[in-house]
């Protein structure tokens, strides 16, 4: 068998892992399933992507959004692995075709979502080809107690029992509490299952809470909007989401920054396919720079440079907001989590999202009243987070996903009182000429190509590059991060910018 260091090295440009990854491969590639609760950016794709790749056959991959299929496998073609997804967005044609080719093994991935397991043609495809792996990405959807509960997701294991041969089963999810965890292990059948949790903790996001209360008027028409404009304007060269909890919130904010002549897009359920992947895809390449959404955006978005996210109103629950806020500073460098909120918040989740009753429930009444007491509890728990302002905000995510955690982070509104509305500041030990130049030229390529920014490499990588300043193949082969696919593709693009650097 290859061995997993020349996966990682050939195909995602690294020469190590980061903590935990070694071992989550180590027992997929060993048959053991595996349970693993890594927070957004902590590298849970690699974890089943380097198994799939040394295993036999084929790695099924569940996911849930048709966008985050679509990213997961534009990136991975663009690292030279063969991958391919079955979503509704393809005609049946190319579904018949897709599949076909999977059959003719042209795929060591294939990405999938929930609700196709079960259909018929996809059942006859699957108990002919040879599965050595299924993968279940955001995991938590099993759970009815999660915060994103997806019925489909419950079909996963009725499907591995119509396979000749169970396959491996790995789950992998951001946000579990225990009672989580345990729904997941048990709807999916897990067996002798290796399970590994990293931590919560996201050191690089700044964590903030900032109360928007006005009395009687209008939480959109007062503190928030000013809090909103100031702070974009002052980041107006970094990109941002800001979440909202109804479709009308998102109008308003809309509006308000169009006021300012601040250019940004609405995304919500409401809008219709195409133009939400349009909108997706003008985020992901930077043509616009600020999305105004509710929930409906951004599981599994792969965007690494989010500067910020601000929430515009309180979520259900403290897994919704650390989900959400996580979409920020996935490349590692600092980002702003900021949770604007008031009292009449609290009552807005309460009598519009949890008592309401939902047209598309499929729970028994006993399963609604669980449902309920429990989302209630969920609800509480977000409250006391956003109206505290003597305990440390991340000490309070830590604590409540069960981690223990320092009295102070220095890292928090709570623990710094400090102004937000000001550009952060990051040390500069590279060529900023340099970066530009290579930054611009990665732009061009990711127009000709087709490929978002980051799939080309990301700005963290552009900087190791401005500051080693490599003069040829061998030591660009150095910087971490580029695949050698990549580097047969861009490599000399960016050596004939770099040599000319001293």
């Amino acid at each position: 068998m290859i061995d997993k260091y020349a996966v990682l090295k050939k195909y995602f440009g690294y020469n190590s892992f980061r903590k935990g990854q070694q071992e989550i491969i180590d027992s997929i590639l060993g048959g053991r399933d595996v349970l693993a609760v890594m927070p957004t950016g902590a590298g849970k794709s690699l974890c089943y992507q380097i198994p799939a790749l040394m295993l036999r056959g084929i790695t099924l991959v569940v996911s849930p959004l048709i966008s985050l299929m679509q990213d997961q496998v534009r990136i991975l073609k663009a690292s030279g692995v063969p991958a391919a997804y079955l979503n509704s967005s393809l005609t049946p044609a190319q579904i018949r075709l897709a599949t076909e080719r999977a059959a003719q093994g042209w795929y060591k991935i294939i990405y999938v979502a929930p609700e196709r397991l079960m259909s018929e043609n996809f059942i006859e495809f699957a108990v002919h080809a040879d599965i050595s792996m299924v993968a279940v990405d955001e995991a938590h959807c099993i759970s009815m107690w999660g915060h994103e509960f997806r019925p489909g997701y419950r079909k996963i294991s009725e499907f591995v029992n119509k396979l000749p041969f169970r396959p491996v089963i790995a789950a992998f999810t951001a946000t579990a509490d225990g009672k989580v965890r345990y729904d997941i292990s048990k709807m999916l059948c897990l067996r002798n299952y290796f399970q590994y949790s990293s931590g919560f903790d996201r050191p690089e996001l700044y964590f903030s809470a900032v109360c928007m209360d006005n009395g009687e008027r209008d939480f959109e028409h007062d503190k928030g909007l000013n809090f909103l404009i100031s702070y974009i304007k002052g980041h107006k060269e970094e990109s941002g989401i800001v979440y909202c909890v109804t479709r009308g919130q998102t109008q308003a904010v809309y509006e308000a920054l169009a006021e300012e002549d601040i250019r940004s897009c609405i995304y919500h359920a409401g809008i219709d396919n195409q133009t939400r992947k349009q909108i997706q895809e003008d985020f992901t390449f930077d043509r616009v720079k600020v999305i105004i959404a509710t929930n409906a955006f951004g599981m599994g978005i792969d965007k690494p440079d989010i500067r910020y996210v601000i929430n515009y109103g309180m979520p259900p629950t403290i897994e919704d907001y650390y989900q959400q806020a996580g979409r920020a500073g996935r490349d590692g460098q600092p980002a702003d989590c900021i949770l604007l909120y008031d009292n009449k918040g609290y009552m807005l989740i309460k009598n519009s999202f949890i008592l309401r009753p939902r047209e598309d429930d499929e729970m028994s009444p006993e399963d609604r009243r669980k449902y309920i007491s429990v989302q209630l509890s969920k609800l509480s728990k977000m409250y006391r987070y956003a109206f505290s302002d003597k305990i440390c905000l991340r000490k309070q995510i830590l604590e409540y996903f069960g981690e223990k955690a320092p009295k102070k982070c220095n890292n928090c509104s709570v623990c710094r009182k400090i102004s937000l509305i000001q550009v952060q500041k990051t040390t500069v030990d590279y060529d900023k000429e340099l970066y530009e130049k290579l930054r611009s030229h990665i732009k061009i390529l990711s127009i000709r190509s087709g490929l978002p920014v980051y799939a080309i490499a990301s700005y963290s990588v552009l900087q190791e590059i401005a500051k080693a300043k490599p003069k040829n193949m061998s030591e660009l082969r150095k910087i971490k991060g580029l695949s050698e696919e990549k580097l047969r593709r861009y490599g000399q693009d960016i050596i004939d910018i770099t040599s000319k650097y001293k």
